[in-house]
């Protein structure tokens, strides 16, 4: 299994990334997550979201790897845009592919859950009172901590 790992500014089909996953009749189970831009209380203008290429590639091609050693997948896909992101616009997709549902959930739980403490992407939110980065939250280095 060789993950799709994607990173870049385009947006992407759902369907069809979904669809690349719906291969062999040994795939019982793909599941998928798409994580969007919410506004913000502050009425966010738009979201900035900066990554170092070829490092970041690899990071994800890595933990990619470590989920299809860790659960029997038969297919991981990762996209993860960066740029300039509106209020409504998709930033990222994960999707597994498994024989059995519980690995297809597990592993993208997993996935999900490197990709908000660890992924090297950096977010700035741009409001009308200025600019922020995003800082790290206590509850998603937690939620990783369950997979030590």
């Amino acid at each position: 299994m060789t993950p799709r790992i994607v990173v870049g500014p385009e947006d992407f089909d759902l369907g069809a990334e979904a669809a690349r996953l719906e291969t062999g009749a040994e795939t019982g189970a793909v599941v998928t997550f798409t994580g969007r831009v919410r506004d913000s209380a502050d009425g966010l203008r738009h979201m900035e979201i900066e990554h170092y290429p070829g490092m970041t590639e690899r990071a994800l091609t890595d933990v990619a790897e470590q989920a299809a050693a860790r659960w029997t997948l038969a297919g991981v896909t990762i996209i993860h845009r960066h740029g300039r992101l509106q209020p409504g616009a998709r930033i990222m997709m994960v999707a597994t592919a498994a024989r059995h549902r519980a690995a297809a959930f597990e592993a993208a739980t997993f996935l999900m859950d490197y990709l908000k403490s660890r992924a090297p992407f950096w977010k700035k939110e741009v409001t009308a009172e200025g600019e922020a980065w995003v800082a790290a939250v206590a509850a998603d280095e937690t939620a990783l901590d369950r997979w030590s």
